[in-house]
């Protein structure tokens, strides 16, 4: 059932990614130049309120180390190769396991 689940969550999440990049590719055909939804960009047009509560809690932490270099990265890099990313771990958590070969089930 957990495995069931996993699978399922990985599908929605590269179906996401997929719908992300056609989004992608379709604003830079009409604007003529690349366009690329970045993870900051998409959070603040899902909710906004929550993105900015988010840098108060991580900022404390290790001087502030978690915030800039690494939360600003990850907030800069592309919406639809994080959630391709996560897509594909969440398909191999919940992938079957190899049948052992010489051993009756």
């Amino acid at each position: 059932m957990i495995r069931f689940l996993f699978r399922f969550i990985g599908l929605i999440l590269l179906a996401a990614a997929f719908m992300l990049v056609i989004y992608d590719g379709t604003k830079s055909i009409a604007a003529n130049r690349l366009h690329i939804t970045s993870l900051r960009d998409l959070w603040e047009t899902i909710n906004a309120a929550s993105l900015a509560n988010l840098r108060p809690l991580i900022e404390p932490y290790a001087g502030g180390l978690f915030w800039d270099p690494a939360a600003v990265a990850v907030l800069a890099a592309p919406s639809w190769s994080l959630l391709a990313g996560f897509g594909v771990l969440f398909m191999l958590l919940g992938r079957r396991k190899k049948p052992l070969i010489g051993y009756a089930r």
